[in-house]
């Protein structure tokens, strides 16, 4: 073919499917466009470079590598050049004349159907490249081989039936394309929104990727270096880039790991603050994907398990399973190894940091505690190590401070036999629960749950080192005074005087019973041994889940000035109305200790009645 003799090939009818597919149907996203032909042009640099290793005999060699894009915003023009390996024009034809991959146009054909999107193709120079005219009517490629005996070509389409070859002279090696934009597509003309596309996907480019002389890619992919080669300010500074946060991360977690063919660098962070609502995640973005340092995806949720998305950071690997071009990953061994690679290294580092940076621990634990404590019940792989990783609130330690089981059960005395632990809202409300009254005179520890998620998990963990967990609301909790007082107490007349509590409050309780566990109050409410937790009770109802009320039983302090005076009132009285009123009342007294008061109004009528008998 002589200079200036152009050619005109016909696309097969396949291949004008697959453009009427790409053009039309696949992308919902034109700014693609710029990611694809800047990852063609790492692609034809990388395959230079390696080519350099071995050959010194190919045109341009000592010129630096590099893509160089030129956008006029007057005349509404763009071109891309690399000085890569170049195209021959067999090469030509074969890249970028026909489908690049055999079972392309059905696997487009499929995504269509399932009305999946394009976002997530990234080509080399196969169906990527075609993305283009999703923003010119047509296109130029001006290319040369690397071989120093090699041809200029030029290749011209509009995307539709046909294209152009022609020889041309061309004396740089690499490929320049270049093309007007359609006036759909005039904002790619303006030199602000191409740098912020090329920051988006490329930003971590092999190669300078200059628009006019200045550099766009400045930022380092440092999950590609040692870890002992990167500065603290240098990582600081690459979690801002990525994550838009204007603080310092918390930590860091720096990987390399090869294993079962799931070969990936990762670097990830713990942010200080939550940047989101915990429990509405898929608003939010976790880690981001990479192939050979080109994003793929900007949230990538499936490398993680929900407990753990409060992570951000970049995840690297090459050896994903990718259809038609590098980005459609499909559901794959390799990316669920990954998946658990990752999960598995981040739970190791959390527990090294509890550890040996117990304060840092702390503060990921107050602020991504109510997330992570998910995982007891859905990761059962790790659910042990899971488990050590819990910090509580206690009842011996002061606020803020929080302890592990294993810390807990290391200072238990020795005749205790179960773990306890009381469930609130806050700590100023368990401290004032009744229940907990026996523990603080005995100085028995109690476990403080102050977040709404923990009496999800606690129910889960049934034991820790051989020690049942129990909460102090049940009634069939072990306490086991020295001197049981209260078996002692349970003479003719206490027993009477609980029948009346019985009688007085058969529709409102399911039993009523002489407590071992009151010291300062008159009465308490507790749970039965199969009963909904009264937390949990109360949170599946604010969640709109209809959950019966569960009736609680009620115990009853005899040692308490008001019963003792309730026992002499029954002595000389025994169906003195007023008792079953005093009753009523000490049982929604009890009820509003618990936030379960159902009439205020009917409480405070009947409480100034007693008051009125009390003061005759």
């Amino acid at each position: 073919m002589s200079k200036n003799d152009v050619q005109t090939y016909e696309y097969k009818a396949e291949m004008k499917q697959l453009l009427h597919l790409i053009i039309h149907s696949l992308y919902t996203h034109p700014e693609i466009f710029l990611r694809e032909l800047v990852s063609n042009s790492s692609d034809a640099l990388n395959k230079i470079r390696y080519r350099q290793l071995t050959d010194q005999n190919i045109l341009d060699k000592d010129k630096e590598l590099e893509v160089k894009i030129t956008v006029d915003s007057k005349k509404k023009t763009f071109s891309i050049e690399d000085n890569g390996i170049g195209m021959t024009k067999e090469e030509l034809a074969e890249n970028i004349g026909t489908i690049a991959r055999s079972g392309t146009l059905e696997f487009l054909e499929k995504m269509k159907k399932e009305n999946k999107q394009g976002e997530k193709l990234i080509g080399q120079f196969g169906v990527g490249f075609y993305s283009v005219f999703m923003v010119t009517e047509q296109v130029m490629v001006e290319t040369r081989h690397a071989d120093k005996d090699s041809k200029g070509y030029r290749w011209v389409s509009s995307g539709e039936a046909s294209y152009t070859i022609e020889e041309i002279d061309k004396k740089n090696r690499g490929t320049k394309i270049s093309f007007t934009f359609k006036e759909t597509a005039n904002e790619f003309a303006e030199e602000f929104r191409v740098k912020q596309i090329i920051k988006k996907y490329s930003n971590f480019s092999d190669f300078p990727i200059f628009l006019g002389k200045e550099k766009i890619n400045t930022i380092e992919a440092l999950w590609r270096k040692r870890e002992n080669e990167v500065k603290a300010d240098e990582r600081n500074e690459f979690y801002k880039f990525i994550t838009n946060d204007y603080e310092d991360p918390l930590g860091y977690l720096h990987l390399s790991l090869e294993s079962a063919g799931a070969e990936f660098k990762a670097l990830l962070f713990i942010p200080v603050k939550a940047p989101f609502d915990l429990m509405r995640l898929q608003q939010h973005k976790t880690v981001q994907l990479y192939s050979n340092k080109i994003m793929i995806m900007d949230d990538c949720k499936d490398l993680l398990p929900e407990y753990l998305q409060f992570i951000r950071g970049v995840v690297d690997t090459s050896n994903l399973p990718l259809n038609v071009s590098r980005e459609t990953i499909q559901a794959s061994r390799i990316m669920g190894k990954i998946k658990e690679m990752l999960t598995s290294k981040i739970i190791q580092w959390l527990q090294r940091m509890a550890d040996k940076k117990q304060e840092k621990y702390l503060m990921f634990y107050k602020t991504f505690g109510p997330l992570f404590k998910m995982g007891l019940n859905s990761d059962f792989t790790n659910r042990q190590k899971l488990i050590e990783l819990l910090r509580f609130e206690t009842s011996t330690r002061k606020a803020g401070d929080m302890s592990s089981l294993k810390d807990y059960t290391g200072r238990m005395a020795e005749k205790q036999k179960e773990i306890y632990y009381l469930a609130g809202d806050n700590r100023e409300y368990v401290e004032r629960n009744p229940n907990l009254e026996y523990f603080k005179k005995n100085n028995v520890e109690v476990l403080f749950l102050l977040e709404p998620v923990d009496v999800f998990i606690m129910p889960s963990i049934p034991e820790y080192d051989k020690k049942p967990l129990k909460s102090i609301d049940k009634g069939d909790i072990e306490i086991n005074p020295e001197n049981d007082q209260a078996q002692q107490k349970e003479d003719n007349l206490s027993k009477s005087l609980m029948g009346l509590f019985k009688d007085t409050l058969k529709d409102k309780v399911e039993d009523v019973k002489i407590s071992k566990r009151l010291v300062n109050s008159a009465v308490t409410l507790v749970t039965g041994s199969n009963a909904v937790d009264p937390q949990m009770e109360r949170m599946m109802k604010m969640m709109g889940q209809d959950v019966p009320a569960s009736k609680r039983i009620m115990e009853v302090n005899l040692d308490h000035s008001v019963i003792k005076n309730l026992s002499r009132k029954y002595l000389a009285s025994p169906s003195d109305y007023f008792l079953k009123k005093c009753i009523v009342q000490l049982y929604e007294s009890a009820q509003l200790i618990d936030g379960e008061l159902p009439s205020r109004t009917e409480y405070v009528k009947r409480m100034m009645e007693i008051m009125e008998e009390a003061t005759k």
